[in-house]
């Protein structure tokens, strides 16, 4: 089974724990557009994963930190080069894809 590094809101995570450990609700403000559903799934895919590991603190109110493990910071290289590749490359990509709806607009 392949891992999660690819789908839509990993790499995002990923990124977002960067700078150190965060509660549920600082990953939610930087990303925006998840559902807590949807990014539940995801941490616990990258928890799964070996890429985070999840704090549970004995703490009233319950408090939980989301971190990069060893392995989930070998990856922000990678993501960055992802990140160059495709500032690099926009132009041909956007001419492709403006490309691709003019000619099946209508196609349906």
């Amino acid at each position: 089974m392949p891992i999660r590094v690819g789908d839509k809101w990993s790499a995002m995570v990923i990124l977002c724990l960067e700078q150190g450990p965060r509660r549920f609700s600082e990953l939610r403000v930087p990303l925006r557009a998840p559902t807590p559903k949807v990014l539940t799934q995801t941490l616990r895919a990258l928890e799964r994963d070996g890429l985070i590991t999840r704090t549970v603190y004995a703490e009233v109110p319950a408090r939980v930190e989301y971190e990069l493990t060893a392995l989930g910071h070998t990856l922000l290289e990678l993501i960055a080069a992802g990140r160059r590749w495709a500032e690099e490359h926009m132009p041909t990509l956007l001419a492709a894809r403006a490309a691709y709806e003019s000619h099946n607009t209508g196609m349906g």
